[in-house]
């Protein structure tokens, strides 16, 4: 049954995968290898391909293409492409989000407004919910029990305000659909192995929401450089928390020139301070002449000595 998409238990953790998983037996076995055979046989098929959905991914992903083939653009698909015009979002953007979600088409219509409705209860505006679904494209799979849990995880595990939990999942609204487990590891890497206190994880996730499902053992490597080799105290990491979005590599290359020049000084309080995020957002030519007050040849030419 495709109502049960969602997990069946609000405290069950599912990520996109398993979800679009737990469907039915498809009614009607494909004969072709390619959705591209079916186009010219099947309106429905057709009229999607007009709207810009790309059958060449929909048909990698497990049992959509079967699906497409059942449905029936009057009676089933209209309906719901009305209700995410309805969610605000554009007619340009329909093609893209069915392709990554083309499961949607499948989902009863009640539950999907009642899912937003829960959304707009929790004070979402409605940009804001078209941001999200148009971002994390499974987000109306899931169940208004599902969010509910997700919102109430986030808020009570950082101890974020209602406002500050909400501005989080806007920003990064795929927390509401993947894996709970590595963001809570993740958590625990920052707190136990890392050395942050709660209250600056909690700036860190705020100003990075990234860092939440970010891979440990980057995460860790590029605290280790910071932290250990360059001297950045946790203050100073809390702060700039964009730092760990960066290549490690890049911040190694800079940093290496910088103390080549004698100029890697991160202490806010020195006359020739350098920030974080002067350090790894510049790119190189005004890296070079700005910050390390060196042509971007004598840098390329460093970076081959390395």
């Amino acid at each position: 049954d495709w109502d049960d998409v969602p997990p069946s238990s609000a405290l069950e953790e599912i990520s996109e995968e398993e979800a679009v998983q737990i469907i039915a037996e498809p009614l009607l076995p494909l004969q072709s290898s390619t959705l591209r055979d079916y186009v010219d046989h099947s309106e429905t098929l057709a009229k999607l391909v007009h709207l810009g959905v790309d059958l060449s991914q929909v048909e990698k992903r497990q049992k959509a293409g079967q699906l497409l083939l059942t449905l029936d653009f009057e009676k089933d698909i209209r309906k719901i492409l009305l209700f995410l015009k309805d969610v605000g979002v554009e007619d340009n953007q329909l093609g893209p989000l069915l392709t990554k979600n083309p499961y949607i088409l499948a989902e009863d219509l009640e539950a999907l407004e009642t899912r937003v409705a829960y959304l707009k209860s929790k004070k979402f505006g409605k940009a804001e919910i078209t941001q999200m679904v148009s971002r994390a494209p499974y987000l109306l799979l899931f169940s208004v029990e599902r969010l509910d849990n997700r919102l109430g995880f986030f808020k009570n595990e950082l101890g974020l305000s209602v406002k500050k939990t909400k501005d989080l999942v806007i920003r990064l609204p795929r927390l509401l659909t993947g894996k709970l487990e590595p963001v809570k590891e993740n958590l625990q890497v920052c707190q136990i192995e890392l050395g942050f206190q709660l209250n600056e994880i909690q700036q860190i996730v705020f100003k990075t929401p990234k860092i939440l499902t970010a891979s440990k053992k980057r995460l860790k490597q590029t605290f280790d450089y910071l932290h250990n080799i360059m001297g950045i105290p946790h203050h100073m990491l809390t702060r700039f928390p964009q730092v760990f979005n960066s290549k490690l590599l890049r911040i190694k290359e800079r940093h290496m020139f910088l103390t080549f020049l004698g100029r890697a000084q991160y202490d806010p309080a020195q006359p020739s301070y350098i920030s974080l995020d002067q350090l790894v957002s510049l790119p190189d030519e005004v890296f070079c002449t700005e910050i390390a007050k060196a042509s971007i040849q004598d840098f390329e030419k460093f970076l081959k000595t390395l």
